[in-house]
């Protein structure tokens, strides 16, 4: 019988080794040699998560991980702070449902679950939350829904309440801007409106004071002319010379008055336009050779067939003053009307032989009731007024105005007109600017004035002339007057009595016969609004106090017109 053993079976050296490997007691100085590097690893570690720590407890913003249907589970001190806790442990005790206890307004949470569970994380959430003293307080937050099956949120938190405070603030700044603009705006229009009935109203009172101040001057014109028609006696006609040229003296000055006034009430406006230049420097040049003749000077004008752009009457205006000072101021010689091409301008120039202007003195001739002491004996010398109005005009047209003078040999005063850009424009025509010595044979007149005065002067000057004439102060009176006279032309005064016009009673008889009349319209009124007039009715326009020898030339002109 074999003699059993009692010892256990010894196991090999292969499974010794694995059995300590296993248990971690093989290859010892392998395993030594790997302690350092984790040590260094672990160290790392350690020193990474206070840094985390530190961040996590002294950062700026708030930071908070909560359960998103239950409480903060970490907080740091600044969330704290800005929900106005004590500490960080406050807040965590405090708040055991963030969607009623750290949310001001629940529903805001909800949607931004919603959001979350759609995107995993939200930036910029703006909402508000509640603090300790359950106050709300305006914040913009970054969320991350971190774990979405164990329902695990991640916040970082901004106080924007001094954000918000601002954006206030600057709403309600514009709104305090925008009712001070809306304010200012209703005053500047209220102010525009005062403005505009103030001008309108030194329109209208510029243009009574026309009409009552010339008003004598017109009746007074007319009877001197009618006795210039007549023979008398030479000691009775240097008396009416005499006359003449003092009626010439204060219409002067009345006229160059209300321009000046009307030009600084801002009720003169320009009509600027393209034109040739050829029918002006005719117009003036007809009108004032007979008036440098009676000086003694020879006029001369060179002819020019540029278009220009401007406003017509106005540069007439200034044209005409420019030439009535060289001729009120030139003792002998000539004064010359001519043109020069300046680039993109016209330069229109008047030149005189005169005495010439010394050139300390040619900047204050501009100004008002400035006057040099140079006049011609027995030549109106006007009041001073007539370059002022000249550098008015200039200005609202824009045009350059010079002057060149060499003293002692004479003057030139030139203004700068833009060129105009059409090509084929007629000449600006004036065609009762030459003074016609016709004989009317009898034309029937019909004349419609309120003044009695007025109407005794002009029916005696154009019965001097060989019309046959009718009076009429109204409708009623001139429409009697042309059933049974049939006029060939009417002379109507602009102001009536009791408000009427005479382009309404012209407008009356043309409805009543059904015919369009032949009209010369008569007035002081000088006013754009009142031109614009004339011209839409068609009917020409004669300024108060007449000139006689106007009158005739238009009468002429429209009489012998088909």
């Amino acid at each position: 019988m074999r003699k059993r053993s009692n010892s256990a079976p010894q196991p090999s050296s292969d499974d010794s080794s694995l059995i300590q490997d296993l248990i971690g007691l093989g290859d010892f100085s392998a395993r030594k040699s790997y302690y350092p590097e984790l040590l260094e690893k672990v160290d790392e570690l350690e020193q990474e998560k206070e840094r985390y720590k530190w961040l996590f407890e002294n950062a700026l913003h708030g930071i908070f991980q909560a359960r998103i249907d239950g409480a903060i589970t970490a907080a740091n001190p600044a969330i704290a702070r800005i929900c106005g806790y004590g500490s960080a442990e406050h807040i965590q005790k405090s708040v055991t449902d963030i969607s009623q206890q750290l949310f001001y307004q629940p529903e805001d949470y909800r949607r931004l679950l919603k959001l979350l569970r759609r995107d995993g994380q939200r930036v910029g959430f703006e909402t508000q939350l509640r603090t300790a003293n359950n106050k709300p307080i305006c914040i913009s937050m970054n969320v991350l829904l971190k774990d979405s099956e164990k329902g695990i949120l991640e916040a970082f938190v901004q106080d924007i309440t001094e954000r918000k405070r601002a954006q206030r603030q600057l709403a309600q700044l514009n709104t305090e801007l925008e009712q001070r603009v809306q304010e200012r705006t209703q005053e500047l229009i209220i102010a525009k409106q005062e403005a505009e009935e103030a001008n309108a109203s030194k329109d209208k009172y510029l243009a009574a004071a026309s009409h009552d101040l010339l008003q004598p001057m017109n009746a007074a014109r007319l009877l001197v002319s009618t006795l210039q028609e007549r023979d008398l006696p030479e000691q009775n006609h240097q008396l009416v010379e005499r006359i003449h040229v003092a009626l010439l003296g204060a219409e002067e000055l009345l006229t160059d008055l209300l321009d000046i006034s009307r030009l600084d009430a801002n009720v003169v406006t320009a009509d600027p336009d393209d034109f040739n230049i050829a029918g002006l420097i005719e117009n003036l040049t007809s009108e004032f050779q007979p008036v440098a003749a009676n000086a003694g000077l020879t006029f001369e004008s060179v002819a020019c067939h540029q278009t220009i752009h401007s406003d017509s009457r106005l540069l007439m205006r200034i044209l005409r003053n420019f030439i009535s000072n060289a001729i009120r101021y030139t003792s002998k010689g000539r004064i010359a009307l001519g043109c020069r091409r300046r680039k993109s301008e016209l330069e229109i120039l008047v030149c005189d032989t005169g005495p010439g202007i010394a050139e300390e003195q040619r900047q204050a001739i501009f100004e008002e009731f400035r006057q040099l002491d140079n006049a011609q004996p027995g030549r109106s010398k006007g009041v001073g007024l007539g370059l002022a109005i000249v550098d008015r005009i200039a200005n609202m047209l824009g045009h350059k105005i010079e002057v060149r003078s060499n003293p002692g040999r004479g003057s030139c005063f030139s203004v700068r007109v833009p060129l105009g850009t059409s090509h084929f424009q007629q000449p600006v025509t004036d065609p009762y600017s030459q003074i016609a010595a016709a004989n009317f044979n009898g034309a029937r007149v019909l004349v419609l004035e309120n003044e009695e005065a007025i109407l005794h002067s002009m029916e005696t000057l154009l019965n001097e002339w060989g019309c046959l004439v009718s009076t009429a102060t109204n409708t009623e009176q001139a429409l009697e007057s042309c059933q049974r006279f049939s006029p060939d032309i009417v002379l109507a005064d602009y102001h009536l009595d009791n408000n009427l016009t005479g382009t309404q009673v012209l407008q009356a008889l043309t409805n009543k016969l059904n015919i369009k009349l032949k009209a010369i319209m008569i007035t002081a009124d000088r006013s754009d609004e009142v031109r614009q007039e004339f011209q839409a009715i068609g009917v020409k326009r004669l300024n108060k106090p007449i000139k006689p020898g106007k009158l005739r030339a238009l009468m002429s002109h429209l009489i012998q017109a088909e």
